[in-house]
């Protein structure tokens, strides 16, 4: 039995020291969890890895019921959590006296929204396959930046290329999209 599984079986018979030894047990791979999460939310999030998982865990220590059957289900719940306090602080954002869902682009360093609706998903998908077909090296370092949220360092050691080569196919590729799209757009 793992010292995690061992504290929560401890936590489940009402043991409240086994609660304070919880959190530096599984404090690492929740902060992980929650930049996971963070690096698929749009740019300019006011709300930082720490503070999701800080505010995840007093909203599953402030809950009347802690019953994890393994680890496996404690993590579920700590993601569960996350997940409803993203979509929270989306929700706030999209109120009038917030912006109402108006969101400031920089104009260096435009990227591709991670985000976009579904219609645009698709569409930058039909661009992907243009794009594969005519320069294959550049779409797979657009999937790997735009679907797997890789960062330029991350995708020239996954694909073996020089740093200055993805960032020359991510430039190229950025605008090639963004131009096809709008062609599209036209139509």
């Amino acid at each position: 039995m793992t010292d995690l599984t061992r504290i929560l079986q401890s936590i489940e018979q009402g043991d409240s020291k086994a609660a304070e030894d919880l959190l530096p047990l599984v404090y690492a791979e929740l902060r992980k969890l929650a930049a996971s999460k963070m690096a698929r939310e749009p740019a300019g999030q006011t709300l930082q890895p720490t503070a999701l998982v800080h505010e995840a865990w007093l909203r599953r220590a402030g809950a009347e019921s802690q019953h994890w059957n393994s680890r496996a289900h404690f993590f579920g719940a700590a993601a569960e959590a996350m997940r409803r306090i993203l979509v929270e602080v989306a929700r706030r954002k999209a109120r009038l006296r917030h912006g109402g869902g108006v969101e400031r682009i920089p104009l260096e360093g435009i990227e591709i929204p991670a985000n976009a609706p579904e219609a645009r998903l698709v569409q930058v998908s039909e661009a992907l396959d243009r794009l594969t077909a005519e320069q294959p090296e550049a779409a797979q370092v657009v999937k790997l930046r735009y679907f797997a949220g890789l960062t330029n360092p991350q995708v020239a050691e996954t694909m073996g290329l020089s740093l200055r080569s993805v960032e020359r196919h991510w430039t190229w590729a950025k605008a090639w999209l963004f131009r096809w799209i709008r062609e599209q757009d036209n139509h």
